[in-house]
């Protein structure tokens, strides 16, 4: 028997139309055509999408699952997204809302090559939270990009990613900016003793990346950073396995465009196809996440299927350092958290903010 994924949909419907419009999402997401002009018995027992159950959801919307065929897929990661969602993600009745895969797709995959546990010791951190911020604003120089490091660095925090914004503008170009943050951060290590990582932020096409991470890992950077909705999966794939070295994080961007569930596309899809790390939007901050979404993925992102390796969550957008205790009784240890926009406000302060940010996050006692 043909291995398949459970794919599950959630589908605005009646009662009475609804199994017909699961039926149709079935074969849209196989074959692509009726199933009376297929002569291939095969074609239509092994690969033909299977509607497996319609369960009833809140008023007017179903829960549909459907397995397809874990042969139409292979090893590659943006057809898998492809075979999920590609034709049915432009129906605005549909939302693509979990996967369950067979072992042997997982295992194609390969999931996060270091994880929580990589992270952590990068840090130098075996038990508690880590700390993250981001080099902001867009338009700055890599010289006030590597002064604006060392003052993180200054002050004991683990991680310094770019803000995602930052490419190959003019003003900051990516060869001189990771030599400018790597030479501020070493000052701030110098300093604190503190083993504070550089994150850049990875952009352009699949061989330009490749160029970036080159230069990245000769320049002893370990992590970086892309956003898969924009860069690709099937790239960020190709990414994880020729740098298999460097701990790979996954920026949101896009995300909310995509009409999956955020617990889905963040929690359980980036760390399949190699994130060691998912940034997403926090509860309560920037953005509309609900604590139901935000446990959701960080939980999916910690426990996943088949034996792969767990992803960090990293909760983000508009969070300040005075809900660091709520945020750490809310995720617990495993968990990092990043914050931006709040460490900057402090402006001349800024390496005292971030020390107390830091302070706050070892001194905490978990429920």
């Amino acid at each position: 028997m043909t291995a398949r994924l459970i794919a599950t949909y959630h589908v605005r419907s009646d009662d009475a139309s609804i199994e017909a419009r699961a039926q149709t999402i079935a074969v849209e997401q196989s074959v692509e055509m009726p199933l009376d002009a297929i002569e291939d018995p095969g074609v239509l027992r092994d690969i033909v999408g299977e509607v497996q159950a319609i369960e009833p959801l809140a008023e007017g919307r179903f829960a549909v699952r459907i397995g397809l065929a874990a042969a139409t897929i292979g090893s590659d990661a943006g057809q898998m997204l492809n075979m999920l969602f590609g034709n049915t993600s432009l129906h605005e009745d549909v939302v693509l809302h979990d996967i369950a895969l067979p072992p042997e797709l997982a295992a194609a995959f390969g999931g996060p090559r270091h994880g929580i546990a990589g992270l952590r010791a990068r840090a130098n951190a075996p038990r508690r939270a880590l700390t993250c911020s981001a080099l902001k604003p867009q338009g700055l120089s890599p010289d006030r990009l590597g002064a604006l490091a060392e003052r993180f660095a200054r002050g004991g925090i683990d991680y310094i990613k770019d803000d995602h914004g930052l490419a190959e503008q003019e003003y900051s170009r990516f060869a001189d900016r990771i030599r400018a943050c790597m030479a501020g951060i070493a000052r701030g290590r110098d300093a604190t003793g503190h083993p504070t990582r550089y994150v850049p932020s990875l952009s352009g096409s699949l061989n330009a990346m490749r160029r970036q991470l080159g230069l990245a890992r000769e320049l002893g950077i370990d992590c970086a950073m892309l956003a898969p909705m924009i860069a690709g999966f099937a790239n960020m794939q190709a990414l994880a396995s020729e740098f298999a070295d460097v701990a790979l994080v996954a920026h949101p961007s896009l995300g909310g465009a995509a009409r999956i569930a955020p617990a889905l596309l963040i929690g359980k899809l980036f760390p399949l196809v190699g994130a060691d790390a998912v940034i997403f939007p926090n509860y309560g901050g920037r953005f509309g996440y609900s604590p139901e979404t935000c446990r959701a993925l960080a939980d999916n992102a910690r426990q996943p299927e088949h034996g792969l390796r767990s992803s960090l969550p990293v909760p983000a957008g508009g969070m300040t350092v005075q809900r660091v205790p709520e945020l750490l009784d809310f995720y617990g240890p495993d968990a990092m958290l990043l914050i931006g926009g709040n460490l900057l406000s402090a402006r001349a302060q800024l390496t005292e903010a971030t020390a107390a940010f830091t302070r706050a996050v070892a001194a905490h006692a978990y429920r």
